[in-house]
């Protein structure tokens, strides 16, 4: 099977976050006029907010099976952990983050 690149993994979360009724904040990189993408906010902020009435809230850093998480993504994750749930997601874990959606 092919590598899944990380647009495909956040649009296959997002279809099952939406199946199972969670609420999805992802902030959109934009392009400067110099040709950089850049996501507004503070640097290495989770990519996705999900919050779910019974099921609780989440943040998630989705990398590919070989990215690697910068320095301040792993930061953030680490200080979000003492509030809600904090996980660094790739394809590999497909199966674990639809058991987690899925389940109150």
């Amino acid at each position: 099977m092919p590598p899944i690149s990380e647009a495909m993994f956040l649009m296959k979360i997002k279809a099952v976050a939406n199946m199972y009724g969670w609420t999805l904040h992802h902030q959109q990189p934009t392009m400067t006029a110099a040709g950089r993408w850049i996501t507004a906010g503070s640097a290495g902020f989770p990519d996705l907010l999900l919050v779910h009435p019974r099921r609780g809230l989440i943040f998630a850093e989705l990398k590919t099976d070989k990215g690697r998480a910068t320095e301040a993504q792993l930061l953030w994750l680490d200080t979000l952990k003492n509030y809600a749930e904090t996980y660094l997601w790739r394809p590999r874990d497909f199966d674990a983050i639809v058991r987690r959606l899925q389940n109150d």
